[in-house]
Formats: structure tokens, C-alpha cells, sequence
């Protein structure tokens, strides 16, 4: 089904080549291991007489207990398993959901890896560029990688509105500029305005669903019907998808308080996301059944409005949102979600012309909103003094005295209009700069399948046995 317009030959070898070539060259001249990372930072110094200056006394395998204290103190034993869970998310979470659809299961998957590998790399170096800049040096770790990782995800989302219409070379320069624009607008956000936005409601969801969402209407197909008994699913693939959904729902939150303060901060996150997810399942299964003529469940709104309540939780999920609170927010967020895959998605595609192949319009970009919605009003609604000596670590410039809380409540608000107006703008730019023809993609007739980049087993021996039998049958009728 490849024809020299889609064939990737020397088109993605080239690209992936030239891209790595230059992420290794930058990462030789700007990037270092950090304080946590680098062995005699770490270790401490070398007096004159071989001893250790640094905290970590005693170089051989007989070190003191207190030593081993130390060294368990480094940054690794705490952010790691947290840093294994966004991981976990990033690869098969969101790879699998993507997975629906019943002929692009090796694209949902492998497109999926291509991008994140590389958007990962190279944010490590936007992201590093503009936060952690020192002396001419990035210096890394593993909270490095939880943010890299949380850069992909925003990429990996606006994959899902144009999955199954883009080549690869047209995601993987749709990821140079979106992980670039995330990086200045999260720049823009945490360091400029003060933001807390630990779970990323604004800086991943909202953004990535909104650029993605612009770049799919820029992209806009109006002959896309002739590949529509493509664009649906199967029983087994309904299946696949039905496991990145479950892996993203268990270690959501994990996501959402991977680089929160350690201590109080960090627990609170992962407890105010673990009931919203909960509570968003519920009114999920409850919007899904009341919402159909016949009262049956529908496995679209199962995989993806279930996570809703993770997305909403994003922001306020670090603020004393109280229990009770997380779970009317992704309660809503549930209720919101299922309304937009049945309602509005058909006339964002039919008014609009916006075709979101998975609905992340649904998933992130509603149920982002609603995050930054709740993390303003808690932030002016809960009195600071709930917080007690535990405020520095949420709100630090109000605890400083450089802020009350209606000012952060304020900056909350004007992040969410900062990151829509980057989003939009941007995936409309970079919209314009995919439709470049030399970039491989599929025409009408081939969307949503994975035979015109991928080999896929069967299908030259099933083309082979149509061929035999149509011989076979011309012999008979020349007979």
C-alpha cells in the first residue's frame, strides 16, 4: 500500500539519524550530572591524605553505617519509584489506549516510542535551558527525568487528536516544536507567575490537548470518510486499549505527585488523586449507562472518562482539597468527560471541523480546565492558616509575605489564559508546517492502518492466496 509519497526509506532514517546526531552533540557540550548524580560532588572532596571532605566518609565496601545513611538520602531512593510509575504511564499507558482502533495497533504502539524517545531527550534540554541553566551547564537527575517524561506526556496526548492521519515524520517534527512551546510556557508559569501546577492540569493536559487539537483542525480532511470502516474499533482491540487505561488509572497518582514536596505535600497528592480517580469511575459508569437509548455501556467512555478524575485533580491535588473535595471534583470531571464523547465531540468534527481521533478533548482538555479551575478557587478559598507551617511548601510567595492567596488565585487563573493562548496559537503554526507534502502522510483512502509504514504478518500471504485463486479462476473460465 506504500507509494514514494509515504515511503519512509531514507526520509525517517534520515530524520532520526540527524535528530540523535544533534541530541548527543548538545548533550556533550551543555548537559552534567547533577549534585545527586555526579560521584565526587556526591562523595565529597579528596583531602590531601585521601580523605574524604564531603559527607559521605569512607570509599571502600566497608563503609560506616552513617555513610550508608547518607547515601540512602540521595534524591534516587525518592523520586525513582515515582519516576518508574510516569514511566510506566508514558509508554504503555498511553501507547495502549491508543490502541483502539482495529488496524493501527503497531502505529498506536510503535509511534508512540518513536516520539517519546525522542521528546523525552530533548526535553531534557529545553526544559533545562530555561529552569536549570548554570554556568553554562544543565545538570541532571532523576527529578530531570520526571519532568522529561511529563513534557512527553503533553506531546503524546496531542498524538491522540491526529492518530492514525500523521506519518512519523510528521510526529516526530510536530514533537521538536511542542516540547519546545511546553517548555516556555511551563517556564513561563512556575518560574515567572508563581504557579503551583504539580499534577500539570494546565502545563501538560490543557496544553497538550488544545495544541493537538489545533494542529488536527489545521490538518483537517474533509475526504476522511473514505477511510471511516477504519476509524472503529474491535472486541480485542477495545481489549489492548482497556490495559493502557488501567495502567494509567493505577499509577495516575503516582503522576501527579511525582515532583511535589517531599513530606505532607507529596502524600496529600496522591491521596486527594486516588479518590477523585475513584469517584470519577463511578460517575463514568453511571453517565456512560444513562446516556445510551438502550442503557449499555460503552467501553469509549470506560477507557478514557475514567482518567478524568486524575486530569482534574492536576493542580489542587497538593492543596488541602480535603477528601471529600478531590471527590466531588472528579466526580464532575467524570460527569463532564462521558457528556463531551457523546455530544460534543460530533459537533467539534461536524461545526468546527476539528478531527480528535481519541477525544482528548474529552480526556484532557474539559477536565484540564476544570483543574485549573479548582486549583484557583481553592487557592483563595481554603484560609491559609489550614496549612500552618506547611504552607511554604505549597504556596511559598504567599507564605513570604510576597502574595496573599487572591493574588495566587489570580496568577492561577491567568496561567490557565497564558497556556490556552500558547497552545492555540502554536498548534495552529505548527499545523501549517506538517501540511509541507515531502513529510509522508497517508492519503484519505489509508488512514488508520498500519500496513502503509509497518510490515504486518499476513498480509503478503493473504495477498498471495487472493492472487492464487484469481489465477486459479481465470484458468477455469479459459477452460
Amino acid at each position: 500500500m506504500t507509494d514514494t509519497s509515504t515511503n519512509m526509506r531514507l526520509k525517517l532514517p534520515v530524520t532520526c539519524f540527524i535528530l540523535e546526531l544533534i541530541l548527543i552533540i548538545l548533550f556533550g557540550v551543555f548537559v552534567e550530572y547533577d549534585y545527586d548524580t555526579d560521584a565526587k560532588l556526591f562523595n565529597g572532596n579528596m583531602d590531601n591524605n585521601g580523605h574524604a571532605t564531603g559527607h559521605a566518609t569512607g570509599t571502600s565496601h566497608n563503609t560506616s553505617h552513617k555513610s550508608d545513611k547518607n547515601d540512602y538520602q540521595n534524591d534516587f531512593y525518592y523520586r525513582y519509584p515515582s519516576f518508574q510509575d510516569v514511566h510506566v504511564m508514558i509508554f504503555i499507558g498511553f501507547g495502549f489506549l491508543m490502541t483502539f482502533l482495529q488496524r493501527y495497533g503497531f502505529s498506536s504502539v510503535g509511534f508512540n516510542f518513536l516520539v517519546a524517545a525522542f521528546s523525552l531527550q530533548w526535553a531534557t534540554l529545553m526544559q533545562g535551558f530555561l529552569h536549570g541553566l548554570h554556568d553554562g551547564k544543565i545538570a541532571i537527575g532523576v527529578e530531570s527525568m520526571i519532568n522529561a517524561d511529563f513534557c512527553t506526556g503533553s506531546v503524546l496526548i496531542s498524538f491522540g487528536a491526529v492518530l492514525g492521519k500523521t506519518s512519523p515524520l510528521q510526529l516526530l517534527i510536530m514533537a521538536i516544536f511542542e516540547v519546545t512551546l511546553f517548555s516556555v510556557n511551563e517556564f513561563i508559569l512556575l518560574s515567572l507567575l508563581g504557579t503551583r501546577d504539580a499534577g500539570g492540569s494546565m502545563t501538560i493536559h490543557t496544553f497538550g490537548a488544545y495544541f493537538g487539537l489545533m494542529v488536527t483542525r489545521i490538518l483537517y480532511r474533509p475526504n476522511l470518510h473514505k477511510s471511516k470502516h477504519k476509524n472503529s474499533s474491535v472486541y480485542h482491540s477495545d481489549m489492548f486499549a482497556m490495559i493502557g487505561t488501567i495502567y494509567l488509572w493505577m499509577f495516575w497518582p503516582s503522576f501527579n505527585s511525582a515532583i511535589t514536596e517531599h513530606g505532607d505535600p507529596q502524600h496529600r497528592t496522591a491521596m486527594n488523586t486516588y479518590y477523585s480517580l475513584a469517584a470519577c469511575t463511578m460517575s463514568t459508569y453511571a453517565m456512560s449507562a444513562l446516556v445510551a437509548h438502550d442503557g449499555k455501556l460503552d467501553m469509549v467512555h470506560i477507557q478514557n472518562a475514567a482518567l478524568a478524575g486524575g486530569v482534574a485533580a492536576g493542580t489542587a491535588g497538593e492543596m488541602m482539597l480535603t477528601p471529600f473535595g478531590s471527590m466531588i471534583v472528579g466526580f464532575l470531571a467524570g460527569i463532564i468527560s462521558v457528556l463531551g464523547f457523546k455530544y460534543l465531540s460530533p459537533i467539534l468534527e461536524e461545526k468546527l471541523k476539528i478531527q480528535d481521533t481519541c477525544g482528548i478533548h474529552n480526556l484532557h482538555g474539559m477536565p484540564g480546565i476544570l483543574g485549573a479551575i479548582v486549583g484557583a478557587v481553592t487557592a483563595v478559598a481554603i484560609p491559609k492558616e489550614v496549612y500552618g507551617n506547611g504552607l511554604e511548601k505549597v504556596f511559598p510567595d504567599v507564605a513570604n509575605g510576597d502574595r496573599d492567596t487572591s493574588y495566587q488565585a489570580g496568577m492561577q487563573a491567568i496561567s490557565l489564559a497564558v497556556t490556552l493562548s500558547f497552545a492555540i496559537i502554536g498548534g495552529v503554526i505548527v499545523g501549517f508546517i506538517l501540511k509541507v507534502p515531502v513529510l509522508g502522510a497517508p492519503p484519505d483512502t489509508a488512514c488508520f492502518e498500519d500496513s502503509i509504514y509497518w510490515e504486518v504478518p499476513g498480509e503478503d500471504h493473504h495477498h498471495e492466496e487472493l492472487t492464487a485463486v484469481r489465477t486459479e479462476e481465470a484458468d477455469k473460465l479459459n477452460d
